[in-house]
């Protein structure tokens, strides 16, 4: 105990007490936390919405022919019905990766043909339209 000294040490001691330039509380009071953000939806719900969205896409066009008259080839019928049973069963309609994205549920090319079929039907449908109100 070398270092003992003679007086008693009064410790550290503060004059004045401790006040801050602001108040704590806010006139409006404690706000409570915001809301923790929306959960972000999982893999398998989106892969699930996806594959509805084709579904319903995918049923649109062929409602869409029908309603407007128009005749689609048995193969478009068989295309839209054959694609809408793959992505009914196995999530997507084609099997090979190059052929579109990995987690689409059409390959670009039967996306691509699915436009076609509904651009056929929007211009027979429009082209039919005007001359059945000529003959009114």
């Amino acid at each position: 105990m070398a270092f003992k000294s003679k007086t008693p040490s009064k410790g550290l001691r503060q004059k004045t007490p401790l006040q801050t330039k602001k108040p704590l509380q806010s006139k409006a009071g404690f706000k409570a936390k915001p809301a923790a953000p929306a959960a972000l939806p999982s893999p398998l719900d989106q892969k699930k919405t996806l594959q509805r969205q084709t579904i319903r896409a995918l049923e649109r066009a062929k409602k869409a022919a029908l309603e407007a008259g128009v005749d689609l080839s048995d193969w478009e019928s068989d295309f839209i019905d054959g694609v809408t049973e793959r992505v009914k069963t196995y999530g997507r309609a084609f099997a090979d990766p190059d052929k579109g994205a990995m987690n689409g549920t059409l390959s670009l090319l039967q996306g691509q043909k699915l436009r076609e079929i509904r651009k056929k039907v929007k211009d027979k449908a429009n082209r039919e339209t005007p001359e059945s109100s000529d003959e009114a």
